[in-house]
């Protein structure tokens, strides 16, 4: 070997492991940044239906309700029973919330059309989670079906079916993801609002990313993916909404977007293009306030955005 090589040769072996350090800790980093991406920090509900009775006087019927997922998990929520016949509403949250942060506006809906409201939490949220994972969407759609199967099967005093076989689906950010997406296979979902809407789970992955650890470097958002795919063994499936959009035909659809979720409001104006033309699709995505913030929202923004959420479903599910 010629000994002009060798200094070449002694530098790439110092480096070397320099590298492989390097390496190791993007990796680690990656892994570590998905790991908490798919356990969200519990938390306490921020209202209780025993505590919102208590706070607003208005004689609440909430249950505590427990049903089983098509995996064979274990799932729940609230369930406030509505009119016999009437249709049913289920109600899903934002990724870190619960289903509290929803409660006021199920009431609200509840109390405007006498539809069955439920509530579920998904997985991997809120206090002592039945499922102790997220997985960003996969899952979660196939949870929206075994809850309308849920409602589907309740009954009344008489024996007699509860709810119409029409339903509603409101979500926001992750919940948004997972309804449309069931709404792609359940034709009985006949209105969604869906308030900012992720283009698909590795925008929501990012976003989720960036949130909790402030990392928003593209080596590191690349090693998380990888890693999410590996971490789920095979379950992470990054449909795009724009496709289970063009499955959801004959729909009535309302999308919200706003300043306070601004990364996602893009995604989910680009989103009204890609419903069939049977659908019906109303786009909002100038609001001053939407879903994102809900539950801390001033008085007045809240009502003027609880109104909007009830009127379109008074209107398309009547």
């Amino acid at each position: 070997m010629s000994p002009r090589r060798r200094p070449g040769r002694r530098i790439v072996k110092a480096l070397l492991p320099i590298a492989l350090l390097l390496a190791l800790a993007c990796a680690g980093l990656g892994g570590w940044a998905v790991y908490t991406a798919m356990h969200p920090q519990p938390r306490p509900h921020l209202v209780t239906p025993d505590k919102f009775e208590l706070l607003s006087h208005r004689g609440l019927k909430v249950t505590e309700e427990t049903w089983r997922n098509r995996d064979g998990t274990d799932a729940r929520g609230w369930l406030l029973r509505g009119d016999e016949g009437a249709p049913a509403v289920i109600l899903l949250h934002r990724y870190g919330a619960d289903r509290s942060y929803l409660l006021n506006l199920g009431v609200k809906l509840n109390e405007a059309t006498n539809f069955t409201i439920l509530w579920p939490d998904l997985r991997g949220h809120g206090e002592r989670p039945p499922v102790a994972r997220t997985s960003l969407g996969a899952h979660e759609a196939d949870d929206v079906l075994a809850a309308q199967e849920y409602l589907r099967a309740l009954k009344t005093g008489q024996g007699r079916p509860l709810v119409a076989e029409r339903t509603g689906l409101y979500g926001v950010e992750l919940g948004a993801y997972a309804a449309l997406v069931a709404a792609s296979r359940e034709p009985h979902a006949r209105a969604l609002v869906l308030d900012s809407v992720p283009a698909d789970p590795d925008e929501l992955l990012r976003a989720t990313i960036q949130s909790n650890t402030g990392f928003n470097n593209s080596l590191i958002q690349f090693l998380a993916r990888i890693a999410a795919r590996l971490y789920l063994l095979g379950d992470y499936r990054n449909i795009e909404t724009c496709t289970a959009a063009a499955t959801t035909a004959d729909r009535h659809v309302l999308l919200l977007a706003g300043n306070d979720a601004e990364h996602f409001r893009a995604s989910t104006s680009a989103l009204a293009r890609c419903f069939p033309s049977q659908s019906q699709v109303e786009l909002q995505d100038n609001l001053p306030l939407t879903g994102f913030m809900l539950a801390s929202a001033p008085g007045e923004q809240g009502e003027a955005y609880d109104r909007r959420v009830i009127d379109f479903f008074d209107r398309t599910l009547r």
